[in-house]
Protein backbone atom coordinates (compact mmCIF):
# COMPACT_ATOMS: atom_id res chain seq x y z
CA UNK A 1 0.00 0.00 0.00
CA UNK A 2 1.80 3.30 -1.46
CA UNK A 3 1.11 6.50 -0.60
CA UNK A 4 1.16 9.63 -2.71
CA UNK A 5 2.33 11.71 -0.24
CA UNK A 6 5.10 14.22 -1.19
CA UNK A 7 6.25 14.64 2.56
CA UNK A 8 6.82 12.65 5.92
CA UNK A 9 4.20 15.30 7.29
CA UNK A 10 1.84 14.72 4.94
CA UNK A 11 2.18 10.71 4.98
CA UNK A 12 1.44 10.69 8.69
CA UNK A 13 -1.41 13.18 8.38
CA UNK A 14 -3.13 10.73 5.65
CA UNK A 15 -2.97 8.01 8.06
CA UNK A 16 -6.27 6.61 10.05
CA UNK A 17 -6.97 7.81 13.20
CA UNK A 18 -5.95 4.31 15.28
CA UNK A 19 -2.00 4.56 13.00
CA UNK A 20 -1.16 7.90 13.52
CA UNK A 21 0.57 8.20 17.42
CA UNK A 22 2.06 4.26 16.30
CA UNK A 23 3.46 5.26 13.18
CA UNK A 24 4.86 9.22 15.30
CA UNK A 25 5.92 6.84 17.78
CA UNK A 26 7.89 4.70 16.15
CA UNK A 27 9.28 7.63 13.58
CA UNK A 28 10.08 9.25 16.73
CA UNK A 29 12.06 6.22 17.92
CA UNK A 30 13.69 6.32 14.35
CA UNK A 31 14.56 10.17 14.19
CA UNK A 32 16.24 10.06 18.11
CA UNK A 33 18.38 7.43 17.56
CA UNK A 34 19.86 6.97 13.92
CA UNK A 35 23.30 8.14 13.27
CA UNK A 36 24.04 11.69 11.75
CA UNK A 37 23.81 11.87 7.98
CA UNK A 38 20.94 9.93 7.54
CA UNK A 39 18.25 12.24 6.07
CA UNK A 40 13.78 11.17 6.19
CA UNK A 41 12.03 11.31 2.88
CA UNK A 42 9.74 10.00 1.37
CA UNK A 43 10.97 6.67 -0.57
CA UNK A 44 8.76 4.28 -2.41
CA UNK A 45 5.67 5.50 -1.26
CA UNK A 46 6.33 5.01 2.36
CA UNK A 47 8.61 7.04 5.14
CA UNK A 48 12.05 6.54 4.58
CA UNK A 49 15.66 7.22 5.94
CA UNK A 50 18.31 7.19 3.26
CA UNK A 51 21.89 7.91 2.77
CA UNK A 52 21.45 11.22 0.42
CA UNK A 53 23.00 11.73 -2.86
CA UNK A 54 25.34 14.46 -0.92
CA UNK A 55 26.79 11.89 0.86
CA UNK A 56 27.06 9.11 -1.34
CA UNK A 57 26.48 9.90 -4.82
CA UNK A 58 26.43 6.81 -6.31
CA UNK A 59 22.73 6.60 -5.10
CA UNK A 60 20.86 2.84 -4.93
CA UNK A 61 22.40 0.19 -7.61
CA UNK A 62 18.64 -0.86 -8.56
CA UNK A 63 17.80 2.87 -9.63
CA UNK A 64 21.21 5.17 -8.90
CA UNK A 65 18.47 8.33 -9.56
CA UNK A 66 17.18 7.33 -5.49
CA UNK A 67 19.26 7.58 -2.81
CA UNK A 68 20.74 4.37 -0.89
CA UNK A 69 17.44 3.25 1.52
CA UNK A 70 18.66 2.18 4.95
CA UNK A 71 14.99 2.27 7.12
CA UNK A 72 11.35 2.54 5.62
CA UNK A 73 8.33 2.85 7.79
CA UNK A 74 5.26 2.25 6.15
CA UNK A 75 1.24 1.66 7.52
CA UNK A 76 -0.03 -1.57 5.67
CA UNK A 77 -3.55 -2.93 5.83
CA UNK A 78 -3.02 -5.52 8.62
CA UNK A 79 0.12 -4.39 10.37
CA UNK A 80 2.72 -1.44 10.26
CA UNK A 81 6.03 -2.44 8.20
CA UNK A 82 9.32 -1.69 9.85
CA UNK A 83 11.77 -2.75 7.07
CA UNK A 84 15.51 -2.62 7.82
CA UNK A 85 17.97 -3.25 5.17
CA UNK A 86 20.63 -3.78 7.79
CA UNK A 87 19.43 -6.73 9.23
CA UNK A 88 19.23 -8.18 5.93
CA UNK A 89 22.70 -7.40 5.00
CA UNK A 90 24.57 -8.07 8.52
CA UNK A 91 24.36 -11.30 10.24
CA UNK A 92 25.50 -9.80 13.45
CA UNK A 93 22.83 -7.12 13.28
CA UNK A 94 19.94 -9.53 12.82
CA UNK A 95 21.30 -12.28 15.70
CA UNK A 96 21.45 -9.57 17.74
CA UNK A 97 17.96 -8.53 17.34
CA UNK A 98 16.05 -11.96 17.01
CA UNK A 99 17.83 -12.15 20.70
CA UNK A 100 16.55 -9.08 21.71
CA UNK A 101 12.99 -8.82 20.69
CA UNK A 102 11.94 -11.47 23.10
CA UNK A 103 13.02 -9.41 25.87
CA UNK A 104 11.75 -6.60 24.87
CA UNK A 105 8.23 -7.55 23.35
CA UNK A 106 5.29 -10.17 24.49
CA UNK A 107 4.54 -10.90 20.87
CA UNK A 108 6.35 -13.57 18.40
CA UNK A 109 8.29 -11.82 16.43
CA UNK A 110 6.94 -11.78 12.58
CA UNK A 111 9.85 -11.10 9.75
CA UNK A 112 11.12 -11.43 6.64
CA UNK A 113 14.54 -10.65 5.23
CA UNK A 114 14.29 -6.97 6.09
CA UNK A 115 10.56 -6.62 7.25
CA UNK A 116 9.62 -6.72 10.80
CA UNK A 117 6.27 -6.67 11.09
CA UNK A 118 4.20 -5.26 13.86
CA UNK A 119 0.11 -7.01 13.83
CA UNK A 120 -0.62 -5.93 17.71
CA UNK A 121 0.06 -2.09 18.05
CA UNK A 122 0.06 -1.96 21.35
CA UNK A 123 3.13 -3.96 21.80
CA UNK A 124 5.59 -2.55 19.60
CA UNK A 125 8.97 -2.08 21.19
CA UNK A 126 10.16 1.28 20.12
CA UNK A 127 12.76 1.60 22.47
CA UNK A 128 14.76 -1.65 20.70
CA UNK A 129 13.82 -0.14 17.48
CA UNK A 130 15.50 2.99 18.17
CA UNK A 131 18.65 0.51 19.34
CA UNK A 132 17.88 -0.86 16.20
CA UNK A 133 18.24 2.30 14.66
CA UNK A 134 21.27 3.39 15.74
CA UNK A 135 23.18 0.30 15.62
CA UNK A 136 24.87 1.76 11.80
CA UNK A 137 26.68 4.82 10.87
CA UNK A 138 26.46 6.33 7.44
CA UNK A 139 30.33 5.07 6.94
CA UNK A 140 28.92 1.45 8.04
CA UNK A 141 25.93 1.05 6.05
CA UNK A 142 28.41 2.37 3.06
CA UNK A 143 30.52 -0.57 3.58
CA UNK A 144 27.85 -3.38 4.44
CA UNK A 145 26.13 -2.15 1.08
CA UNK A 146 29.21 -2.17 -1.33
CA UNK A 147 29.68 -5.70 0.24
CA UNK A 148 26.36 -7.41 0.18
CA UNK A 149 24.26 -5.92 -2.84
CA UNK A 150 26.68 -3.83 -4.77
CA UNK A 151 28.03 -5.63 -7.45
Amino acid sequence: MQSTALTPQEYLSNLPDDRKEVMQKLRNSIIENIPQGFEEVMSYGMLGFVIPHSIYPEGYHCDPKLPLPFINLASQKNFIALYHMGIYADNQLLEWFVAEYPKNSKTKLDMGKSCIRFKKLDDIPYELIGDLAGKISVTDWIKSYETAFKK
